[in-house]
């Protein structure tokens, strides 16, 4: 009988001798919300999760569609609460301490560190450096960090700055798509294992593809692939009230959200999120249609019927569904999902036994 194959001695050996390697799973442990209940849903499948660390998420759009106030706004807000600092890198010099305390951020020296770098070079670097540093320190001591990059489509090559003091303005010849590639696959590969992770925004083009209308992200298409979660924003005008009534002028923006990648939750899933400019964004916005798409709320005359998990009905209009009788239907969900999969459950072996009836009347019938 051969030698039994020692486990951990192959584990201890292949780890001394591959340089960061990481052995098992990876799972995420800490999320950061978006800010927005539906949004988080669509992101990770989860009412309060958001984007992982550990992970990398892009918020691609056309501009004024939403992504700084997402990525550099509200998801630095929401990290910083859960104690995560917060490395924040302003590539379009348009970043002000004042916007980002109006949106609740903490600009302490103790809670984010803000650089104003332009050049993908010298983000790499950044990164690189820092993770060196980090991975260093002993286990206990390492904090958790989030990096925000606000944007990646205004960094520039040495090819751009170059041509820029030439004067000969030819481009980069596709060195840019390479780089900012090669900046998302080796950020995930080093934050895979560690509480660090990564968000960043990117500018959007319109497609020019009959049989493909969506907007394309600029960059190329190597960094998309090697990013964990993506969302497409789309900006549209919000021309309402507070109360949903309809006016005339534009009173802010509604973002038209698709998530077009996610191994969290189902991809290419949509919410429209409404932010207006005087009081900012509702939490809840979005879940009505969501909730709607679910299945949750059903239209019954003029009004909107939820049939929570004890089979009592709730009804009232689509304007009054808002804040705490939307948490209701929050708090209710995972209860309604189990009892409808066990339903669905139940109607499968329902349909087995009728099936397995059928099949044994017939070999009856023929052994007659």
């Amino acid at each position: 009988m051969g030698k039994p194959f020692d486990v951990s001695k192959f584990r201890k050996d292949i780890t001394k001798s591959i340089d960061g390697l990481s052995i098992g799973f990876n799972d995420p442990t800490d999320w950061i919300s978006t800010g927005n209940y539906a949004l988080n849903y669509l992101i990770s499948g989860d009412f309060h999760k958001g984007c992982p660390l550990g992970k990398v998420t892009v918020f691609a759009g056309e501009s004024g569609a939403g992504k700084s106030y997402f990525a550099a706004g509200n998801i630095v807000k929401h990290a910083q609460e859960q104690g995560i600092f917060v490395v924040l890198i302003d590539t379009e010099n348009a970043l002000d301490e004042a916007w980002l305390q109006a949106l609740g951020v903490d600009t302490g020296d103790d809670k984010l560190l803000k650089l104003a770098m332009s050049m993908i070079d010298d983000v790499a670097k950044t990164v690189s450096t820092f993770m060196k540093d980090y991975k260093a320190l002993p286990d206990g001591e390492r904090p958790k960090v989030l990096f925000v990059i606000d944007s990646l489509g205004m960094m520039l090559t040495p090819t751009d700055v170059n041509q820029f003091e030439s004067g000969d303005m030819k481009g980069d010849l596709g060195r840019k798509p390479k780089a900012l590639t090669a900046l998302v696959r080796n950020t995930v590969n080093m934050f895979g294992s560690y509480n660090v992770g990564m968000v960043c925004t990117n500018h959007t083009y319109a497609s020019q593809d009959m049989f493909d209308p969506d907007d394309k992200i600029s960059g190329g298409q190597g960094f998309v692939y090697a990013s964990s979660i993506v969302v497409a924003m789309k900006k549209l005008k919000l021309k309402e009230d507070a109360d949903g009534k309809k006016v005339t002028d534009v009173r802010g923006i509604r973002a038209a959200c698709k998530v077009m990648k996610t191994r969290y939750a189902k991809p290419f899933e949509g919410v429209q999120v409404k932010i207006p400019y005087e009081t900012g964004m509702d939490p809840y916005s979005g879940l009505v249609d969501l909730f709607e798409k679910q299945g949750l709320l059903t239209q019954q005359g003029n009004r909107l019927k939820f049939v929570n998990s004890k089979n009592e009905e709730i009804l009232h209009y689509r304007k009054d569904w808002t804040g705490e009788k939307l948490q209701l239907v929050m708090d209710d969900f995972s209860k309604i999902r189990h009892k409808y999969e066990e339903a669905d459950t139940s109607m499968e072996d329902e349909v087995v036994e009728s099936e397995n009836v059928k099949i044994e009347e017939k070999i009856s019938d023929g052994n007659e």
